[in-house]
């Protein structure tokens, strides 16, 4: 996205993956970068980024923003295959969201994207947020091809499989899960004895009491938490992907792992006679 370092993630990556045609490259809009007001001091934390990039991120859903966002990241990028929403919806924008909602429809953000997909400079778009609500408000307004939703499906939460998710089927709409292990604790288990997070926050008590039921029955088949909670993400028909955060060559290979980990049926069993798991929740195949 260009808000992530204000335009020094889609440079990076631009700069490693020129010539690279078999990758799925996905960027989103919904923040338009301005020029600073000032002088960058890269030292200095802004907006939550240490960044020597120029810029200031502004948000802004309506069809000039929208292509201008394109612009900007396809000057950083090879190219572009999706393109998703940034952050609409309630949660990030509180009362404020009906204006943005309405640059993204009336104000034409929809319709930007829309002639991206048509005229073939983008291979589809969707939204990419924290929040279902935001998914279904969007989905009554534009034909999405992916959504990529974030700390919303994941072991400790199966609330998309009400209504969501048999929207998407029915749209044709596939997923794209962000943050499996819920920004922390998924992935850390309880036993670190260091700060364990949920939601980009200290995680309160009974969050942490249910994942060290969790960790009991992982602990019984010998399967680490977070093999469980990145398989689990993966085994639902309409995920396409999973992004579990990646931030070293060590990390990619740990994670790789966790992926290809035996995990016995009988532990998914467990997990749903514990009432940890939902019945309905689809499970991998296991032996």
């Amino acid at each position: 996205a260009p808000f992530y370092g204000f335009g020094l993630s889609e440079q990076r990556l631009g700069a490693v993956l020129q010539g690279q045609g078999d990758i799925v490259v996905s960027t989103k809009v919904g923040r338009l970068l301005v020029p600073a007001s000032g002088p960058v001091d890269e030292t200095v934390v802004r907006h939550g980024y240490a960044s020597p990039m120029p810029f200031e991120p502004m948000f802004d859903y309506s069809y000039d923003a929208v292509m201008r966002s394109f612009a900007g990241s396809h000057a950083r990028l090879p190219r572009i295959d999706l393109l998703y929403i940034h952050d609409i919806g309630r949660l990030t924008h509180g009362e404020g969201n009906d204006r943005h909602m309405t640059a993204l429809t009336t104000g034409g953000g929809l319709k930007a994207l829309e002639e991206l997909r048509d005229a073939g400079r983008i291979r589809g778009f969707g939204i990419g947020v924290n929040e279902v609500a935001a998914c279904r408000e969007v989905m009554d307004h534009a034909r999405l091809d992916a959504i990529l939703l974030a700390g919303r499906y994941t072991l400790l939460e199966q609330g998309p499989l009400d209504d969501l998710f048999p929207a998407c089927e029915k749209a044709g709409t596939a997923i794209v899960v962000g943050g499996p292990y819920n920004s922390g604790i998924l992935a850390t288990g309880t036993k670190t004895g260091g700060p364990l997070y949920y939601d980009y926050e200290p995680a309160p008590a009974e969050v942490v009491a249910r994942v060290r039921a969790m960790e009991q029955v992982c602990d019984a088949y010998g399967v680490p938490l977070a093999a469980a909670a990145l398989q689990f993400a993966l085994a639902h028909p309409l995920v396409a992907s999973v992004i579990p955060g990646l931030d070293s060559p060590a990390r990619v290979k740990q994670t790789l792992a966790l992926y290809g980990h035996p995990i016995p049926s009988a532990l998914w069993r467990d997990l749903v006679r514990a009432g940890l798991l939902r019945a309905d929740a689809p499970v991998p195949r296991g032996p």
